[in-house]
């Protein structure tokens, strides 16, 4: 199957990027690798993934392998799988350093190389389902997923994209976009996705996903980002900036 043209710009900015964003980025990520989203709450506090052992799982749009590389290192079965060629030698280049094994594939979250039904907890940390097209990433995502697997992906909340300013590239405190016209987030160098909630509830519904939970996450107060551009703490203390969606296959 032909590459839709979202995934080509992203691609292409993302294998233009990716040594610049592991420089400013990947240590943090590594040191804080079971964490989520741009304030690395734990996911031992957040508890979205539950027990892994002795499931199969698949991390989405992995980029560095952070988080791939560190399920392997603590015993579990854990996968990757990103479009952008680069981002991949990162991943790959650390887990030899870390002594894991690479099971690092290139694929787009629009068509997955996986079988159906290959894993059992399938999870993004700001990758594939916010650059792939929604309707394309979540089918794919629930075909490769067990019935009664779990899907959960973070990334920027509606709120948060609603306050962006594209004039000065900041959150701001008053809304700056239509709530219904939500969907592609386009400029020069990438596209990212967003969904009305309402949005996101029907497409979970169409590929027989049922919502367990919507984590929105709260920076904590002594919090501290690499993402400098992501929202102030103090913005991102008022107001979700990120949440986590947790989906469960029902059939």
């Amino acid at each position: 199957m032909t590459s839709s043209r979202v995934t080509r710009k992203n691609r292409a900015w993302w294998d233009s990027t990716s040594t610049g964003y592991q420089d400013a980025h990947g240590d943090r990520i590594e040191i804080e690798a079971l964490a989520w989203g741009v304030w690395r709450i734990p996911e031992s506090a957040l508890r979205v993934l539950g027990d892994l052992r002795g499931l199969d799982v698949l991390e989405l749009g992995c980029g560095g392998g952070q988080w791939t590389t560190a399920l392997l290192r603590d015993g579990f079965r854990a996968f990757g799988v990103d479009f952008s060629a680069a981002q991949l030698g990162s991943a790959r280049e650390r887990a030899r350093r870390l002594g894991t094994a690479t099971p690092f594939s290139q694929g787009d979250a629009e068509q997955l190389p996986f079988a159906d039904a290959s894993f059992d907890v399938v999870f993004c940390d700001h990758g594939a389902t916010s650059f792939a097209r929604p309707e394309a990433a979540i089918a794919e995502a629930s075909r490769v997923m067990r019935a009664g697997g779990l899907l959960a992906f973070c990334m920027s909340s509606p709120i948060r994209d609603l306050c962006w300013k594209d004039a000065d590239d900041v959150v701001s405190d008053r809304l700056q976009r239509d709530y219904f016209s939500l969907y592609a987030l386009e400029d020069d160098q990438a596209v990212c996705h967003q969904l009305a909630y309402g949005a996101w509830i029907r497409l979970f519904r169409q590929n027989e996903l049922s919502v367990e939970d919507l984590v929105e996450l709260r920076a904590p107060e002594d919090a501290t980002t690499s993402y400098d551009d992501f929202a102030p703490l103090a913005w991102a203390r008022r107001w979700p900036g990120e949440n986590i969606w947790k989906l469960r296959k029902t059939s």
